[in-house]
């Protein structure tokens, strides 16, 4: 199927959806009573224009762009709209790097290389370390409160006065594919974080792609209630584009897949029905506990749900399962759930599957537009990827954009890929993890981190919310582990300590672990084999980018930066903290 024409540009796209939908709801949060607070598509237009021409006003432009630090809520959808209308470039950065860092070397990092012409912050407040941390020299702060009183700053609702001239209807009309929409910055797994150029034209074509694949979407009004950040091309790109390309409603979810905050998705998804439910594999996990115990809310979630969708990192079957009995018990019928593929780079959707699935795993085939060309590497198949909704390059950084293609312009994620069925490559491709992640025992046998790594999340199912395979260079296999507290209290039963760390040290944890492993391992090879575990505590690490904002782990790193507990694995009498698993 060719890729049909697709739209020059956001700012169109956001104008089509207000002309077509004025009196529909656009963007939904929660206000500080708790209440739902709606903006419709008609009451949207007026201060994105107004924005839009405030940053025209002030001469901001691809090497001024604006800079947002805090997270998904409606100003900055309203800020990001003007920017696309305005033709300036925003930079929307992980709100981790700001509250979570200790250091703020990534959120300096950025922007140096940027050289912001505006930084905008929900609150100085939270943010007044971040804010001091930058050298702001002829930078414009702007917020939405001040409660840190900080000198200079610019209120958002001043910016909403401006009135906007024809000017912005000039910016609009002068914005074409090739203008640059956004830099995304990656998570920055080999160092620093690297900036991803999105122009309009790529975005634009992707969700031409959805549009194509996903016909259905048209047949009743999108709702989506969705966490994921901004500062992703998951819920910055895929999702909040598809709600201006269907002119749907978007339910701003400030929760998060952690023990403090799945709570607030919960309370959402329990109020608000949405249509399409979009998560990565750690979001699925926290949540499904909440729903296998909770029939109200499993009423509300599959009211309308018309489509499942995970993406980001592979499900593990166990948790596909688990959905598939919750939707047949509550609905009496299965859900259609699928996956996708794709990155940053590729806006995101490079590949999907718009047929129906049985398991886990099948990513689907090229979506219209999109070349895929597979490279033999050792055992496995680079997947190369070719389309109108391919990045230009790496803001300022032309040797890593030379690096990432090849000779015939293919981009080069890294990733790989195998045929669901080699005797029918319409059937799909399956993601077989990153190339750079897979190892060889000492035994010369390899092992294939991202199969292990997901077959064994779902044989100690509910345990775990996510683990790092070990074993490069060693005589066999092990498993760095972080459990999901509820799925965990589930597996106690009555008398569940509340407490993380008491869970961790459990008996009954420790025996489910080590059990479901040794059932895992029975007459599995050595390179399917895991041996040894350790429950780490906490969570994995924002500032040595252990783990990006949406939950997916860094393998590498990790082991790098737990390199003491690795030696434990392996030492020759494992202490008590090790979990010796065997066989049945």
């Amino acid at each position: 199927m060719p890729l049909e024409t697709y739209d020059a540009n956001l700012a169109e796209v956001f104008r089509t959806a207000v002309d077509a939908q004025p009196d529909r709801v656009f963007l939904a949060e929660r206000n500080a009573g708790g209440s739902w607070e709606h903006l419709t598509y008609a009451q949207a237009r007026r201060p994105v224009d107004a924005l839009a021409q405030a940053l025209i006003d002030r001469g901001l432009s691809a090497d001024r762009p604006v800079m947002a630090l805090s997270g998904n809520a409606v100003d900055h959808a309203l800020l990001m709209l003007a920017c696309h209308t305005a033709g300036v470039p925003l930079a929307p950065i992980s709100v981790a790097y700001s509250l979570q860092s200790q250091d703020h070397a990534k959120l300096k990092h950025i922007a140096a290389l940027l050289q912001p012409g505006l930084v905008y912050v929900a609150d100085t407040e939270p943010f007044a370390a971040a804010l001091a941390a930058l050298d702001l020299h002829n930078v414009e702060v702007v917020a939405s409160r001040n409660r840190a009183n900080r000198e200079g700053v610019t209120l958002f609702s001043e910016l909403l006065k401006t009135a906007p001239g024809p000017a912005v209807d000039r910016a609009v009309a002068g914005i074409g594919p090739n203008t640059t929409a956004k830099f995304l910055f990656t998570s920055g797994s080999t160092g620093l974080p690297k900036g991803v150029i999105n122009t309009h034209g790529m975005l634009t074509a992707n969700q031409q792609m959805i549009a194509q694949v996903w016909p259905f979407l048209v047949e009743e009004p999108l709702v989506l209630v969705d966490w994921l950040p901004w500062n992703h091309t998951f819920g910055g790109n895929h999702n909040f584009n598809m709600i201006l390309r269907q002119a749907g409603s978007l339910y701003i979810d400030a929760g998060k897949p952690v023990p403090a905050l799945i709570g607030e998705t919960v309370r959402n998804l329990a109020e608000i029905s949405p249509t399409i439910y979009l998560n990565v594999p750690a979001g699925f996990a926290a949540l499904l506990p909440h729903l296998e115990r909770d029939e109200a809310l499993a009423k509300s979630f599959f009211a309308k749900l018309r489509l499942i969708l995970y993406a980001g990192a592979a499900l593990p079957d166990d948790l596909w399962q688990r959905l598939e009995v919750v939707a047949v018990r509550t609905t009496g019928e299965r859900i259609p759930m699928t996956s996708s593929w794709g990155t940053t780079e590729t806006s995101p959707l490079a590949t999907a599957a718009h047929f129906s699935l049985e398991r886990a795993g099948v990513v689907g085939i090229p979506v219209p537009g999109v070349e895929l060309k597979l490279v033999p590497s050792g055992d496995k198949l680079e997947i190369r990827v070719r389309g109108p909704n391919i990045t230009p390059g790496y803001w300022r950084r032309t040797d890593l954009t030379q690096a990432a293609f090849d000779e015939e312009g293919f981009y080069r994620p890294g990733d790989a890929v195998r045929f669901a069925n080699p005797a029918d490559p319409a059937a799909g491709v399956v993601f077989d993890g990153r190339i750079s992640e897979d190892f060889k025992l000492t035994t010369g046998t390899w092992v294939h981190v991202g199969a292990l790594r997901v077959a064994t999340l779902g044989a100690a199912s509910p345990a775990l919310q996510d683990a790092v395979v070990t074993g490069e260079n060693r005589p066999f296999g092990g498993l760095l582990v972080w459990l999901n507290a509820a799925g965990c209290r589930t597996i106690v039963g009555a008398g569940a300590p509340p407490a993380p760390e008491e869970i961790a040290r459990h008996p009954v944890v420790r025996e489910h672990l080590r059990r479901a492993l040794a059932v895992w391992n029975k007459g599995r090879s050595s390179s399917h084999r895991i041996e040894r575990v350790i429950v780490l505590d906490g969570m994995p690490s924002i500032d040595a980018n252990e783990i990006t904002d949406k939950g997916y782990i860094n393998q590498r790193l990790v082991l790098e930066r737990r390199s003491a507990e690795v030696e434990r694995l392996y030492a020759e009498t494992p202490d008590a903290g090790v979990i010796v698993v065997g066989s049945l």
